[in-house]
C-alpha cells in the first residue's frame, strides 16, 4: 500500500508542469521563511521603550524620525519633539504634527555655519538639551524624538556622558528617536536598532535646491 502510494506521488510530480513546480518550489520556499519569522516573532515577548538610532550621511534620516511620531500620534500615543541645529525656519512636518498635538522644542540659532558664534550655539545647546532632559524624565511622553542631537556631542556642545546617562535613566516604556549623523559609539552601543542611512546620489549635489513640500 505504501509502494503504491509513493509511486503515486511520483507519479504526480512528473506530471506537473514547469509552472506547476516552480510555484511548487516557491510555495515550500514562502513556508520555511513563515516558519522562521513565527520562530522569531514568539520569541520576541519583552516589552520595553526602544531606543533608535538613524545615522549616516544620508538624506531622509529625520523624515524617517518624523514618521515613527506620527505613527505614534496615529495610535494616541503622546509623542514630543526637540530639535537641534535646525532652527525656526518652515518645516512642513513640524507645522503637521503640531497641528495633531505634537510639542515642539526648538534650539531655534538654526545651522552652526550659519552661526559661526561657538558661546552662542553652546548656550542654546545646553538650553535646548535642558528641555530635553525633563523629557527623558516624564512618564507621560510616550515617544521622544531628538532631532539632529548627534551634532551637538560631535562639536562637543553636550556631554556625552550626560546624554548617555539621561537616556539611560529614561521611563522604562519611552521610545526615544536620535537622528543626526555621525553617532557617537556610545549611543550606538546603548540603541535597541540603528538604521544607517547612506547617501547614492542627492539632487542637492547636481545643483537642484531644497523645495518646500519635498525637502523640508
Amino acid at each position: 500500500m505504501t509502494e503504491n502510494n509513493g509511486a503515486s506521488n511520483m507519479t504526480d510530480k512528473s506530471e506537473m508542469t514547469q509552472e506547476e513546480r516552480k510555484a511548487q518550489r516557491h510555495k515550500e520556499r514562502q513556508q520555511r521563511v513563515k516558519e522562521t519569522v513565527d520562530a522569531k516573532i514568539a520569541a520576541a515577548q519583552e516589552e520595553k521603550g526602544i531606543l533608535l538610532v538613524l545615522t549616516g550621511n544620508g538624506k531622509g534620516k529625520s523624515t524617517s524620525g518624523f514618521g515613527t511620531i506620527a505613527r505614534s500620534v496615529g495610535h494616541g500615543k503622546k509623542a514630543v519633539v526637540v530639535q537641534f541645529i535646525k532652527g525656526n525656519w518652515d518645516c512642513g512636518e513640524r507645522t503637521l504634527l503640531e497641528g495633531a498635538g505634537v510639542d515642539f522644542h526648538v534650539m531655534g540659532t538654526g545651522f552652526t555655519w550659519e552661526t559661526q558664534d561657538r558661546e552662542k550655539d553652546t548656550q542654546a545647546a545646553e538650553s535646548a538639551w535642558a528641555a530635553a532632559e525633563k523629557l527623558l524624565k516624564d512618564e507621560t511622553i510616550d515617544c521622544l524624538m531628538l532631532d539632529e542631537l548627534t551634532y551637538m556631542i560631535s562639536y562637543h556642545y553636550l556631554d556625552v556622558e550626560r546624554v548617555v546617562e539621561a537616556l539611560k535613566n529614561r521611563p522604562k516604556m519611552q521610545h526615544v528617536i536620535v537622528t543626526g549623523r555621525a553617532c557617537h559609539r556610545a549611543i550606538v552601543e546603548l540603541a535597541d536598532t540603528v538604521s544607517e542611512v547612506q547617501p547614492i546620489k542627492h539632487a542637492f549635489e547636481a545643483g537642484i535646491k531644497a523645495q518646500p513640500g519635498f525637502d523640508y
